[in-house]
């Protein structure tokens, strides 16, 4: 198989076959078909980014998956959010996570800062502040 970009539904599902077969051969790192699997590896990789991307979880949803994982409780919690009502005011939504508690999660349980964060809400109304700031002129 002649590796090409990956363009078409036909095109990845021919990729992964030969993925399967080069996975199932095991070949050594520098070879060439350990080349070819790794080249085309960041082909899927691309093509899978581009045509099925996965959303960033809730940040509380995150949390939550976390302390399941490894079955922790609120009062484990409390390095990381505060005291126990602040953890239940977190885990309720009706404290939103501060810089702080944001990093402390990061550092210390893993959770990607991305998934902390949240993803940014696609149609946000802009405030008239932050109009009057765009169009506000600059001087050098």
């Amino acid at each position: 198989m002649e590796i090409h970009p990956i363009h078409t539904e036909q095109d990845y599902t021919s990729a992964l076959k030969v993925i399967a077969s080069l996975v199932d051969a095991d070949p050594a790192p520098g070879t060439l078909e350990g080349d070819r699997l790794e080249i085309l590896s960041t082909l899927v990789e691309h093509y899978e980014a581009k045509h099925f991307p996965i959303e960033l979880p809730d940040p509380i949803e995150a949390i939550k998956f976390r302390m399941e994982q490894g079955n922790l409780s609120v009062a484990d919690m409390q390095p990381y959010l505060g005291s126990a009502h602040r953890v239940y005011e977190v885990l309720n939504r009706t404290r939103n996570l501060s810089l702080n508690m944001i990093r402390r999660l990061h550092y210390g349980l893993h959770i990607p800062a991305e998934a902390l964060i949240g993803a940014e809400p696609h149609s946000q109304p802009r405030s008239e502040h932050n109009q009057a700031l765009d169009t506000f002129p600059l001087k050098r």
